[in-house]
This record gives C-alpha cells, sequence and structure tokens, in this order.
C-alpha cells in the first residue's frame, strides 16, 4: 500500500460492528475506529433486520444498510442448509451474502475512496465492485477458512466431516483465487499468516491482532469459598465451540467432578453465550452445568470466575474469550490449538493441556491452588496491556501501513 496519508475509507461488512458482542464485532469495531482516526468512513452494512448498527456518534460519516432474507436459525434449518451448501460446493455464508453486487454499487453511488476495507473471507468476491470505487483494498481475514474447516473435520465424523471437508477444499480453492487480488490482506496472527501464505504465495499478508478496548484494572482473583464458577464463553452456533462442550461434557468434565473431594468441593460449570440450543442435548442434568443463554456482555460473568477454560479442538484465527479473560486478570486453562497465535508462555500467563486426562488434572491443580491462579491472572493481564488493547493492536497496525494521520482534518477521536 502507498504510505502517507487517506482521506476517504469505504467499509463493507457483513455483520453489525456494535453492540460489542463477540470476537467478529470486537474485531471489525476495531478496524472502523482504527480507520477513523484517518479518514472519513462510510460503512455498507449487510443486515438481516434491515436496520442500521447504532454505532457511537461521529464514528462513520454514513451508513447504508443493505438487507439480507432472511432464514430458519433451527438446528434442522441450519443442517439442511449446510447439506445443500456442500453438495452444491459452496462455503457457508459465501451463498448467504452472495448475489449483493448491484446493491453495492448502488450504495456506492460513484464515490472514489482512498480505500476500501472488506471484513470477513464471505464478502471477498466483492472485490470487483469495490476496487472499481477504491484505489486500495484491504481484506480482513477474521479466519483462514479452509484452515478453519479442515480442523473442523479432523473433530467431527461420518457427514459432518465429510460437508468440513468439502467446504475446506471449496474455501482453498477462492482464498488462492482472491486474496492476491487485494492490496493487503490482515490475519489475526503469524500462524494465519502462514497458512494464507501458503495458499495463495503472491498475496501481501499482514498480523492485525485480535484485540480489546481498553479495560479498567481488574478486581482480584476469586477465592474459592462456595464453589468455584469455571467458565467457558462463546458463541454456541459456532462448530468449533460446540465441539469444545461435547469435549469438555463428556471427556473431561466428568474426571474433574471425580476427582473432587467431597461434594461440597464440587466446582460449576457456567457456559456463557448464545446458540445455548445446540449444546443442551450434551448436558447431564446432575453434573454441576448451568448454561446461562445469550447475555449482554460475557466480560463481568467471566470476571465472577474463579477459572475461565478453553477446550477447543478445531478453529481459526485467535480466541477473543483468552483475551477476556485476560483482560480482567483471570487464569485461563486451554488446549495449545485454543491458545495458537497469541502471546502464551505455558505456565506463566496460561496453562496448557491437550489431552482430556491432562486437562482434568490441570483443571484440578488449579481449582486446588489460589495462587497459581492469582499469578496467572496477573501475568495474563500484564499480556493483555502489552500486545491485546485495541491502541496496542493500532500502533503496529499503523507502522505496517506508513499512514500519517492528518492535522487539517476533523478525525474521529471520540471514546468507545
Amino acid at each position: 500500500m502507498n504510505s502517507g496519508q487517506m482521506s476517504s475509507v469505504l467499509f463493507l461488512s457483513p455483520e453489525a460492528p456494535y453492540p460489542l458482542h463477540g470476537g467478529g464485532a470486537y474485531r471489525t469495531a476495531s478496524l472502523l475506529h482504527f480507520f477513523a482516526r484517518f479518514a472519513q468512513v462510510d460503512l455498507i452494512l449487510f443486515s438481516e433486520s434491515g436496520e442500521p448498527a447504532l454505532l457511537p456518534p461521529g464514528l462513520v460519516r454514513s451508513q447504508k444498510v443493505i438487507p439480507l432474507p432472511r432464514h430458519g436459525r433451527g438446528l434442522v434449518a441450519r443442517y439442511m442448509r449446510n447439506a445443500r451448501r456442500a453438495i452444491a460446493g459452496i462455503p457457508p455464508l459465501i451463498d448467504r451474502l452472495s448475489g449483493m453486487g448491484p446493491e453495492i454499487t448502488r450504495a456506492i453511488g460513484g464515490t472514489r475512496y482512498d480505500l476500501g476495507v472488506i471484513e470477513h473471507f464471505w464478502l471477498a468476491p466483492y472485490i470487483t465492485e469495490v476496487k472499481l470505487a477504491c484505489r486500495e483494498t484491504v481484506l480482513d481475514l477474521h479466519n483462514v477458512e479452509s484452515m478453519l474447516h479442515q480442523r473442523c473435520a479432523t473433530s467431527s465424523k461420518g457427514l459432518v466431516r465429510a460437508g468440513h471437508r468439502r467446504f475446506a477444499s471449496a474455501s482453498q480453492t477462492l482464498e488462492a483465487e482472491l486474496l492476491p487480488r487485494f492490496s493487503r490482506v490482515l490475519a489475526t496472527s503469524e500462524a494465519d499468516r502462514r497458512a494464507g501464505l501458503a495458499i495463495a504465495p503472491s498475496a501481501t499478508i499482514t498480523v492485525y491482532p485480535n484485540a480489546l478496548p481498553g479495560i479498567a484494572a481488574p478486581s482480584p482473583v476469586m477465592d474459592m469459598t462456595n464453589g468455584v464458577d469455571v467458565v467457558f464463553s462463546g458463541n454456541f452456533e459456532y462448530h468449533p465451540n460446540i465441539d469444545a462442550v461435547r469435549f469438555l461434557v463428556t471427556e473431561i468434565w466428568p474426571a474433574v467432578l471425580a476427582g473432587c473431594n467431597t461434594a461440597k468441593n464440587r466446582p460449576r460449570l457456567k457456559l456463557v453465550g448464545r446458540g445455548d440450543q445446540f449444546i443442551r442435548k450434551f448436558l447431564p442434568s446432575d453434573k454441576n452445568i448451568e448454561v446461562t443463554g445469550a447475555v449482554p456482555d460475557a466480560r463481568p460473568e467471566i470476571a465472577a470466575a474463579s477459572l475461565v477454560i478453553a477446550p477447543l479442538r478445531a478453529g481459526s484465527g485467535t480466541r477473543i474469550k483468552i483475551l477476556e479473560a485476560w483482560s480482567v486478570a483471570r487464569p485461563v486453562l486451554a488446549t495449545p490449538l485454543a491458545a495458537e497465535g497469541l502471546e502464551t508462555r505455558n505456565g506463566e500467563n496460561i496453562l496448557l493441556a491437550e489431552t482430556p486426562s491432562d486437562f482434568a488434572r490441570q483443571l484440578l491443580h488449579l481449582l486446588e491452588t489460589p495462587y497459581l491462579r492469582q499469578r496467572l491472572g496477573e501475568y495474563g493481564r500484564k499480556t493483555f496491556e502489552r500486545y491485546y488493547t485495541w491502541e496496542a493492536a493500532w500502533h503496529s497496525l499503523e507502522r505496517d501501513l506508513q499512514l500519517t494521520r492528518p492535522e487539517t482534518l476533523n478525525r474521529y477521536t471520540g471514546n468507545f
């Protein structure tokens, strides 16, 4: 990309950046705030409700909404939809968001931009329309979709495994074709950057880490007095999180409960996040497991816990759930895959465990060792402050893009 100043940015997103619910919204919002510091930003938003996003005043110059047709969110409707996609060889959500080229062109309305930003690989095919209006273009990869589906296939069985393999192949074909067409691609981690370059060697790919807004100093890690809340948070409509719950409650949690000395010491597992209808069938009624369903903000639930876990076996990108825990100084126990791409030091700012027996053993050890929970939480908070606030992520991107902030224009300086 050319270095220097920019005055106008076109921002195309398949989901609202506000309210800040989940990793996708946090990442999209962080980039929106970043570019608003340098330029006037026009947002084109896909929305099933047809309603504009409730953004902080002054963040964007304009917001235009492209309505999406509604579709069923139930389990059967979802499986049928993905079966049709697998048969057709079309990755999930590429089809859902396709066919809107004329609407995007009308929303652009002949305006010329210094930069066009496309959020998510699902909208990457619109590079044709965006490139016509923009001097340069950026694709923000929340995940490397082919790697995501490859890993989902590994942790699945039967037709679900076959479907993910089909999606992985189709995604990789599209990635090889589309990534080199952008001036720059943003990946969440060095691991994702390398994966993207292996698929599209001629693409220019930069690491832009997932991050959270700066959060005030947290309260101390809670003591084990009235039982311990072990929290796993996430969007349970998302296959890697569904698989993680199944893995947790069938292979890890029974061993944790069996390892407790008395019924009084049995910890309580709390599953925090929307999509609870997709996981309730895995949950036994007698295992001290609570499901919250959708919450406005997962961070209070995380801050009230003594221990946060991330038992993922599939996925791409980096996990916001770990950053949320670090931001409020809560200790984290995770699989190596869940921690992939983050600045982790096993035993210092996180504990890592891969097998069910090791995960259960480490979890019990943490429950029994308050000083270790305290130390992990403190070092996790320091890691968050150094690498994973929005300001820290912006600094690295500003350097990579070689941008200078203009003093003659009234750029966005509001709070988030």
